[in-house]
Parts: structure tokens; C-alpha cells; sequence
């Protein structure tokens, strides 16, 4: 019987790993030196990398330099995921070289949707609370 209860929460290999993948993928999306001409011009940042249990999957999370990932950028990148995946498969060492998928980070719209609520008027006059005029 197991010692611990099964949960879904990464392990800390899979931590490790996928972070270095990151530093790996944001390392070669800087240098720009890809066949891609569409990558090599672009500002692309790596936010997040989540590696599956067995190491050969990692979803990519991407965004442009202040702004989500756009189809056309989330294609270059699919286009070029062989090349992509050799480069990192030389940077770090696993025993086999995972697949990337790529995904558009939402998490900088969401935020700034919720800074947007936060500055709208009837929403900063409840956070200022009661005015001492209000009280008498």
C-alpha cells in the first residue's frame, strides 16, 4: 500500500525539469537563431512550462513582449517544434527528447481585466470605505 495519497500536484523532478526546459526554450527564442524567419524577428517570452508525469510532454506557455500569443506566432512555433525540441533535447539531458505543444498564456489579459475592475469608479469608492462625513 501507498505512503502517500495520490494527488495531482507535479513532483519535484517534474518541477525541475520543466523549468529547465524553460530556460532552455527562452535561451534559443532570444539568440533568434531559428530557420523560422516569423521566430527570429519576434519577442517571444516562455512564462511557464508544465511537464507531464512521464517527462515526454511539456506544454509551453507563451506570450508576445506585453501581450498574449496571436495564432499566427502559436503556428511558427508548432512549425518549428522539431527544431525547437533538438535544441533543447542538447540543453538539457533526459533520456528522451519531449514533445513541446504550445499554448498562448492568458494569465497578463486576466490580470489586466482585473486591474481594469479594479480602477472603475463604484468599485474604488467601496475599497475606500466609509467617509467620516458618513458616519454622523
Amino acid at each position: 500500500m501507498s505512503k502517500r495519497a495520490p494527488t495531482n500536484a507535479p513532483s519535484q523532478r517534474q518541477l525541475r525539469v520543466a523549468e529547465e526546459v524553460r530556460h532552455a526554450l527562452a535561451a534559443v527564442l532570444a539568440r533568434g537563431d531559428l530557420r523560422d524567419m516569423e521566430l527570429a524577428e519576434a519577442r517571444v517570452t516562455v512564462t511557464e512550462v508544465r511537464a507531464s508525469p512521464d517527462l515526454k510532454h511539456m506544454t509551453v506557455f507563451v506570450s508576445r513582449l506585453g501581450r498574449t500569443a496571436d495564432k499566427a506566432l502559436l503556428d511558427a512555433l508548432k512549425r518549428s517544434q522539431p527544431e525547437l525540441r533538438t535544441q533543447v533535447a542538447r540543453a538539457v539531458r533526459l533520456r528522451a527528447a519531449p514533445e513541446l505543444h504550445f499554448q498562448a498564456d492568458t494569465a497578463l489579459d486576466h490580470a489586466m481585466h482585473i486591474d481594469a475592475l479594479m480602477r472603475r469608479p463604484e468599485v474604488a469608492r467601496d475599497l475606500a470605505g466609509p467617509r467620516a462625513d458618513d458616519e454622523e
